[in-house]
């Protein structure tokens, strides 16, 4: 299934991306982010170009993907999710599906609990039954990609969950009998109960088989309440709005991060992450707490699936950063958010995201 997620998304769209040179002004991040041809990224804007992605389909893959990838797994029959929770916890259901246990509340990231996404098979089952959501619950969607929004996932769940989705998605959701919808912008905010929910830029793109390229917006989200704030990236290639987002709203509790499908760093580079750039943005967030996420479910690229981790433990030492401030999790497995207090001393390390960013020291 090596590269298929990216054939089918290519072959849809009819091209693939090519980064232009990037711009440094966070004013970008602001800035107007829809033309004639739909929904772009000010600060680097794609450039579409099927020869880059013909060139990684046919290009040698170094690694060596040969052995089966060994990708943890914790027992967990959800029963937690039912009832209050007397603090907090971070499940990985696996990709980037998470759910977040929030005193008597639970929210959910690009819910997805099908065999497949589109073409790839999921290699591991999910982490927790989708019978154990809450149909109280409610759920946020990066983008429209199909390992990340599972039309499967969304006709399963509840039709009392409430969504929170980017431009452009609204009507997806509507057509499938869910109506508890709302679609934000960039930098627009919605309430829900006690949560204040930000729709955030990210640095990637969008296409489906019933989308054209880049109709509808790609995001990030902060979903924040007094005690706590929870930062979910879906998606993406590092770009300046980490520092402008510890900036504005750190320091963060947890910081959901994807850590994986990265290789060929030369076409990969733009929208996604790669574990060096995982330590970056953990710090310019100024999050207490990295959870990983977007490896060991679906083989997307080149690098084995169960690489990302080591690469991320390489990367934490090169930095001299604190280990314990990243997590890396079993499919299943709960973490149990520290307390503000902790937060406090976890995030104390201006010195690193300095280091890391070659900045002057930011608030």
């Amino acid at each position: 299934m090596i590269r298929t997620l990216f054939l089918a998304a290519a072959l849809l769209a009819g091209s693939f991306a090519l980064a232009a040179e990037p711009a440094s002004e966070v004013a970008t991040l602001y800035a107007p982010h829809r033309g004639e041809d739909g929904f772009f990224n000010p600060w680097e804007p794609f450039d579409w170009s099927l020869s880059r992605f013909l060139r990684w389909q046919f290009s040698r893959n170094p690694f060596d993907k040969s052995r089966e990838p060994a990708i943890p797994r914790v027992a967990n029959d959800g029963a937690r999710l039912a009832g209050r929770e007397h603090s907090a916890t971070v499940t990985w259901v696996g990709h980037a599906t998470v759910a977040v246990h929030d005193d008597d509340d639970v929210f959910l990231t690009d819910p997805h609990w099908s065999e497949r996404a589109l073409v790839p098979r999921r290699v591991v089952p999910p982490g927790v039954p989708l019978e154990r959501v809450p149909p109280d619950a409610f759920a946020v969607i990066s983008h429209n990609h199909y390992d990340h929004l599972d039309a499967g996932t969304v006709e399963r769940l509840p039709d009392t969950v409430a969504w929170f989705v980017p431009l452009g998605l609204a009507d997806w959701f509507r057509e499938r009998g869910r109506t508890r919808v709302v679609e934000l912008d960039w930098w627009e905010s919605a309430q829900h109960g006690r949560w204040t929910i930000t729709c955030l830029p990210s640095q990637h793109w969008s296409r489906r088989i019933e989308q054209g390229v880049n109709e509808s917006l790609w995001c990030a989200w902060l979903v924040r309440s007094e005690e706590r704030r929870y930062f979910f990236a879906g998606d993406t290639g590092y770009f300046p709005g980490f520092a402008e987002y510890g900036r504005r709203f750190g320091p963060i509790d947890v910081a959901l991060l994807p850590i994986g499908a990265y290789e060929p760093r030369w076409f990969m580079r733009y929208q996604h992450m790669n574990p060096e750039d995982v330590v970056r943005a953990t710090a310019e967030l100024r999050a207490g707490h990295m959870v990983a996420i977007h490896w060991g479910t679906f083989d997307l690229t080149d690098e084995p699936l169960d690489l990302p981790p080591q690469a991320l433990r390489e990367a934490v030492t090169a930095a001299g950063a604190d280990a314990e401030r990243f997590r890396v999790l079993a499919v299943g497995e709960t973490f149990h958010v520290p307390t503000r207090a902790k937060l406090a001393a976890r995030v104390a390390d201006a010195p690193l995201a300095d280091r890391l960013s070659g900045g002057d020291g930011r608030d």
